[in-house]
């Protein structure tokens, strides 16, 4: 995954990430232990700050760990963090912690996603999900942005596809603000313009909403995702989690999707059809 990066040199790259953040030199030297007087230098480049002085600064920033490692090229130090691919043997302990996760939530669907949303691992409920995909969106890599939004793909099965589709490009212009991504921008771009699929218009629709507020009885506080299998509308919450403290650049853009069936319905469907 490539970054985008703006000015030259670590002084302009810490301003920009300063300024993004919406947080004053004042603050960020607060935090970080240091005087707005050597902040300023430090954005100038009238002083160069030491490594553990832009660490320090990354972690206040919260800049993400392939980012950093920019800054720290930028400044002259050698990167700190590593970038293993998945398969290397020494990440065998990070796939079979994943591996158990995955099948420990089975019949819930579950995946891992990399930075770019490409499918990394999967569980057997998420071929609920994913069933009726076309091959052309399955073929490796796969891209989970891609088979839900695609109107070929999971969308057409999604009973409030114009909410989820609003809820998930949210997430990836959350996403983009902070990784800062030259791809995921492209993906966002090519999803963004997907046609809805056969059926769905782009205006509102009172139905849908009605739909959704009868299926969903816990409450206004969480968007359910209502996908239908087997003529029956399954209704689920999503949750995403990623790894503390990552010092791995991979294992940092790892995420784990994870879906709770939202009513006992969905549950029963689930323990059914893969129990």
């Amino acid at each position: 995954m490539t970054s985008r990066t703006t000015g030259t040199g670590v002084g302009p790259l810490l301003r920009g990430w300063r300024e993004q953040r919406r947080i004053s030199q004042l603050d960020l030297a607060l935090r970080a232990d240091s005087s707005a007087r050597h902040i300023s230098f430090v954005e100038t480049g009238r002083s160069r700050p030491s490594e553990a002085m832009i660490l320090r600064l990354s972690e206040h920033l919260d800049i993400p760990v392939r980012e950093r490692n920019g800054l720290l090229l930028a400044a002259g130090y050698a990167p700190r963090f590593t970038e293993t691919a998945l398969d290397d043997p020494s990440m065998a302990v990070v796939r079979e912690a994943l591996e158990r996760l995955l099948r420990g939530y089975e019949p819930y669907p579950a995946l891992v996603v990399d930075g770019t949303y490409t499918l990394v691992a999967a569980n057997r409920g998420l071929a609920l999900i994913m069933e009726g995909v076309p091959e052309h969106l399955l073929a490796p890599p796969v891209n989970a942005m891609r088979v839900i939004l695609h109107p070929e793909g999971a969308a057409r099965r999604i009973r409030n596809f114009r909410q989820w589709r609003g809820h998930l490009l949210d997430q990836m212009e959350r996403q983009i603000a902070l990784a800062r991504s030259d791809a995921l921008r492209a993906l966002y771009e090519e999803v963004a313009a997907y046609p809805p699929p056969e059926g769905v218009d782009d205006g509102p629709d009172e139905t849908e909403d009605a739909e959704d507020t009868a299926a969903f009885a816990l409450g206004n506080f969480a968007l359910p995702l209502r996908i239908e299998h087997g003529g029956q509308v399954l209704t689920f919450l999503s949750s995403i989690s990623t790894f503390n403290t990552p010092m791995d650049v991979t294992v940092a853009e790892l995420a784990i999707e994870t879906f709770l069936p939202a009513d006992p319905a969905t549950a029963k469907y689930l323990q059914s059809a893969l129990g």
